[in-house]
């Protein structure tokens, strides 16, 4: 039986990464980069503008990209190199007078995450691989052989090509470098050592080493977040009712928690967790309201929920959309509008399509980096 549900969360997108995880001041600078000039990832100094090798540009690249903070889209007709974009939630997150520009709080690490493995129509995961382990696997603990073979059955499934099992090894590799705070190191493995120390995800503590060195595993972790903000958790929650519907409506805390591409699954939290958090914040708004009817305990929302996410989220930094000179949604599109057209693009593209592939960006990236 087919399962597309990876399809149609996530776009087909393996090992962009240059085995590197996101590294401390990575994103600020992409997004301060790219905010100037859009061709910058592709720029022949492009080693030299960002500060790094060849090979993390690339990863660069992607993790601004799979973050949501960029959008990319071909600058003109009849070129086939792609310029990124900044979006409105880079402006609003990493700008110089943004929410929190060089990532020194961890509701903003907990953001970014939620916006790694989160999907929206126009907003889908550019992370295959991570979404399948935070939302689809069976399993808490897993070798990499183990979520290898769970990532593939979900890749075959969804798209109508294959990546060579090597590329999902190494998002494998990758996610466990990213979250782990401990982990066997790799021999030879470029920047192994380095990424232990620089990811800043880590500190979520969202995944664990529990292996030895000559069997190596993982495991997941539950249970309260003390670092996650009842804001950050309320956003995910209306971001993800958002989905299903823009008009006053409710939804049941049971699929806040349980359902694939939710919070309670991306944060591994439990549903008494997101009552405490929804609890906390609908006290200050009256347009959230948590019922109870037959056992079953609702978030209800009297307006529509992506504009209620936007607004308890900028009260946790202080009210960032209200500072002077601040864009609207409105006028950051109209200064890169080919935002919308890259959004248009990708809600065009079909479920299983994988032809606007990695592959085919990174042979053209290779060639104007080189």
């Amino acid at each position: 039986m087919s399962d597309s549900r990876l399809g149609e969360a996530a776009l087909y997108s393996f090992a962009r990464h240059e085995t590197f995880a996101p590294r401390f001041g990575w994103l600020h600078k992409a997004y301060m980069q790219v905010k100037r000039d859009q061709g910058a990832f592709l720029a022949a100094d492009a080693p030299v503008r960002f500060g790094v090798g060849k090979n993390m540009v690339n990863a660069m690249r992607y993790w601004s990209r799979a973050f949501k903070l960029t959008r990319e889209c071909n600058p003109t007709k009849g070129t086939q190199a792609k310029f990124s974009y900044p979006t409105w939630e880079a402006r609003w997150l990493l700008d110089e007078d943004g929410a929190d520009p060089y990532l020194e709080e961890n509701g903003s690490l907990w953001l970014l995450h939620w916006w790694l493995v989160s999907s929206r129509p126009g907003a889908k995961s550019h992370a295959p691989a991570w979404y399948t382990a935070f939302h689809l696997a069976p399993f808490s603990r897993f070798t990499v052989a183990d979520m290898t073979q769970v990532v593939t059955r979900h890749v075959n499934f969804s798209y109508d090509k294959s990546p060579e099992e090597a590329s999902i090894v190494k998002d494998i590799e990758c996610l466990t470098k990213m979250y782990a705070r401990s982990a066997p190191e790799k021999a030879g493995s470029p920047g192994s050592y380095e990424d232990l120390l620089a990811c800043p995800f880590r500190d979520l503590d969202l995944l664990t080493f529990v292996g030895t060195r000559g069997n190596a595993e993982w495991q997941f972790t539950s249970g309260h977040r003390t670092s996650l903000p009842a804001r950050v958790l309320a956003y995910a929650c209306l971001d993800y009712a958002a989905k299903f519907s823009r008009k006053a409506n409710s939804i049941s805390v049971a699929r806040l928690a349980n359902e694939p591409g939710s919070p309670g699954r991306a944060f591994r939290v439990r549903e008494n967790e997101i009552v405490t958090a929804l609890q906390k914040v609908a006290a200050d708004h009256p347009q959230l309201d948590l019922t109870e009817a037959v056992g079953q305990r609702s978030l209800a929302f009297s307006a529509d929920p992506f504009d209620l996410a936007w607004e308890v989220l900028d009260e946790q930094y202080d009210f960032v959309t209200r500072r002077p000179g601040f864009p609207t949604r409105e006028e950051w599109a109209a200064t890169f509008p080919k935002l919308a057209e890259a959004e248009q693009k990708e809600l065009a593209t079909k479920a299983t399509d994988a032809t606007d592939t990695d592959d085919t960006t990174d042979t053209l990236f290779a060639k104007e980096t080189a």
